[in-house]
């Protein structure tokens, strides 16, 4: 598989952004993109592409006959409802995509920014719902950073639990 591998790296090109984020107003290679280039040379080249979701974790795994080449697994946020869901589904196998094949996104605004780190949602998702509490839930959101308070599934998740962590009127 390894030379199927060297092969699919030769012959991809740099994966095009065609998607925007609003919240970020940033570009990026969405799903779509990516799917419609890699999957054109992985069957040329003999190679399956499956994406399950098992056991609550978003896998990605290249198949070539009994060998088998897969993703570490990316643990989905819990307690999500279904379109966060969907949307945390979607930006891991995205994510596991594009690092199990090397990928290269076209970096168009390289040269208007310096490149910042992007904080992992995994950490501050799995910071928000151990809270056990309303007051140690406002913590936790207070640290975690604005980057992350902007995003989606992030303001989903803290939602959720503030939901989850409220007492109910009888």
């Amino acid at each position: 598989m390894e030379n199927k591998l060297l092969q699919f790296q030769k012959k991809i090109g740099t994966i095009a952004k065609d998607s925007k984020n609003p919240h970020f107003k940033n570009t990026y290679a969405s799903l779509t993109q990516i799917l419609s280039e890699v999957k054109p040379v992985l069957s040329e080249l003999g190679l399956t592409l499956l994406q399950p979701i098992n056991d609550g974790k978003v896998y990605t795994t290249l198949m070539d006959g009994d060998k088998i080449v897969a993703s570490s697994a990316i643990d989905l946020p819990i307690n999500l409802q279904p379109q966060p869901l969907g949307s945390a589904i979607t930006y891991f196998r995205r994510y596991t995509l594009s690092s199990l094949l090397a990928l290269e996104i076209d970096d168009d605004d390289a040269q208007a920014a310096k490149p910042t780190p992007i904080k992992p949602t995994e950490p501050a998702i799995k910071s928000l719902m151990s809270c056990k509490s309303l007051a140690e839930l406002q913590a936790v959101w207070s640290k975690i950073g604005t980057d992350l308070q902007k995003n989606d599934i992030v303001v989903s998740c803290k939602d959720s639990m503030k939901d989850k962590l409220t007492p109910k009127a009888e």
